[in-house]
């Protein structure tokens, strides 16, 4: 199944001259929505991706994360914004093209030696999943590689991650 009639292109969202790649119309497709989900976890396994635990970053990583935790038999683990998480957590700050941002996760959601897998739905300059990527090292987990929906190749965000396996679905 080709997913790419399913992503819509949003011209100068957010801002002029960015053309945004929006899943929500590959969300509210059934068949594509399970399709996308299947050929994930399928890449995954061979790719011999067995984590113990998928992170998805907020709030994309969710959609995808959850499902692909549940066909790989994995724990899910969400990675969100400051201030999001109710219990004490580990934090990262990581740059953006103007300022700071910060991720956090609980601190006891992850324990040293555990494997992870980070999803998202998209890898543009590859900021986030590296500052996620950076957030797992930290805990002192083993991260065993990517997986993303879509791929914006021309902006080389896979080239700032750690050298890992990157699955992706869709590349534009």
């Amino acid at each position: 199944m080709d997913l790419k009639p399913l992503i819509r292109d949003i011209p100068d969202f957010p801002k002029p001259g960015i053309l945004f790649r929006d899943i929500t119309t590959l969300l509210r497709d059934p068949e594509g929505l399970r399709h996308t989900i299947d050929l994930l976890a399928q890449k995954f396994m061979e790719a011999n991706l067995q984590p113990d635990y998928v992170i998805g970053m907020e709030s994309r990583g969710f959609l995808f994360g959850t499902p692909l935790a549940y066909k790989l038999g994995a724990g899910f683990i969400p990675v969100r914004k400051k201030g999001k998480l109710p219990a004490s957590v580990h934090a990262v700050e990581y740059e953006l093209e103007y300022g700071t941002d910060c991720l956090e996760v609980h601190q006891d959601a992850l324990q040293p030696g555990n494997k992870i897998a980070i999803v998202d739905d998209l890898i543009a300059t590859g900021g986030t999943a590296n500052a996620t990527a950076k957030l797992v090292e930290k805990v002192g987990c083993e991260l065993l590689g990517f997986g993303f929906i879509i791929e914006l190749r021309e902006l080389q965000g896979r080239d700032r991650l750690p050298d890992v396996p990157i699955v992706t679905l869709v590349e534009y």
